[in-house]
């Protein structure tokens, strides 16, 4: 009754997971096959036509990215970087351009897109009074 599995325990697995998580992230990616993003060049086509209002708001985002994290990104880390917050700064012009006022409500709901008519409850028919 005392049969011993031939697989491993909780506690073995618990640490080879562990162990292979934290070599996981000690791995560079070319070992897995992933592909690193590559900077974009300068002038790309993918890149958003903005105003100069956003454009300034972005460029205010970027330096401020940089100045925090300038010493830990490359050359390369910093087009990625730049190249993403404008094309964040169009995604944010689009939410911006929706209108909305103090007074809404959160959307946290569906509403259908066809309004039904409600049924009115049948009630039922009294019955004759009987006379006795």
């Amino acid at each position: 009754m005392n049969e011993k599995k031939s697989g491993i325990s909780r506690r073995q697995f618990a640490r080879r997971a562990a162990v292979l998580s934290a070599t996981a992230s000690l791995a560079p990616a070319s070992v897995f096959g992933v592909a690193l993003p590559t900077a974009p060049a300068q002038g790309t086509v993918g890149t958003p036509k903005l105003s100069p209002e956003s454009e300034a708001e972005a460029d205010a985002r970027y330096q401020q990215i940089l100045s925090q994290y300038g010493s830990r990104l490359s050359a390369d880390d910093k087009a990625i970087v730049k190249q993403a917050n404008a094309t964040l700064q169009e995604s944010l012009e689009h939410l911006r351009a929706f209108p909305l006022e103090n007074g809404d409500g959160p959307a946290l709901y569906l509403k259908p897109l066809v309004e039904r008519e409600k049924k009115k409850p049948e009630v039922p028919a009294a019955a004759p009074a009987k006379k006795s």
